[in-house]
């Protein structure tokens, strides 16, 4: 059996990430006729059990549950949509507490799982969802983070704007190359690759990925950078 084509979906607090990933799924459900499931994110289950967030010791155990979760979906699936991988968890633990012991082994596990990254932008009002909220204040310094242990770790994405329905579109044409049969050669696949978000992407000597230039960048992210190198 072939393996599943997986799908992340990671970004800053209140970036919807989780409506998303089920806006996402059932679309690749309807529109390939495929087996497709999403994995939710196991911190939320994990908090709303415990009743708080998680201390130091206890990320990793996090970060093998969200990917064995993924494992189990990948088994009995063709196409896996997440909510979260193990990057966020070395994220959080960075942030949080000043660790960096989890970085390595969050990229190994998304590497080896996942075929497509996407990142929700930062343009959608925060909105407090109880212990794993912190702050609109948070979300910048998260963005930031991840994107810098992407790209140090040689993980390209595909950064996904928008309200609503233009979201899902957005998220759609970013993976709609990896849905197109091997070998395809026609105009409509021609078509098709490009209007994926990924052909915004090359690859650099050191194995990370960039932006190939400033046109193929998304409006969102053309302002976000505008903003940081103020």
């Amino acid at each position: 059996m072939p393996d599943a084509l997986c799908i992340a979906i990671v970004g800053a607090e209140s970036t919807g990430k989780t409506t998303l990933a089920q806006a996402l799924a059932t679309r690749l459900a309807a529109d390939t006729g495929r087996r497709v499931a999403w994995v939710p994110e196991v911190l939320r289950t994990w908090c709303e059990h415990a009743g708080r967030t998680p201390l130091a010791h206890e990320q990793a155990s996090i970060l093998r549950a969200q990917h064995d979760s993924i494992a189990a979906a990948r088994a009995t699936h063709d196409i896996v949509v997440c909510d979260t991988t193990a990057l966020m968890t070395a994220v959080y633990s960075r942030l949080i507490f000043g660790d960096r012991s989890l970085d390595e082994r969050a990229a190994q596990l998304h590497r080896r799982q996942v075929s497509a990254t996407l990142l929700t932008a930062i343009d959608l009002p925060w909105v407090s969802d109880g212990l794993q909220r912190d702050g609109p204040q948070v979300r910048e310094p998260v963005d930031t983070a991840l994107r810098e242990l992407m790209q140090w770790q040689g993980i390209g994405y595909a950064v996904v704007g928008g309200q609503g329905e233009a979201r899902v579109r957005q998220a759609m044409a970013a993976v709609a190359p990896l849905l197109l049969p091997a070998g395809s050669s026609d105009e409509s696949t021609a078509a098709t690759r490009a209007d994926g978000l990924f052909t915004g992407l090359q690859s650099t000597g050191t194995n990370r990925r960039a932006w190939a230039c400033e046109c193929c960048l998304p409006d969102q992210e053309r302002a976000l950078r505008r903003s940081r190198a103020q």
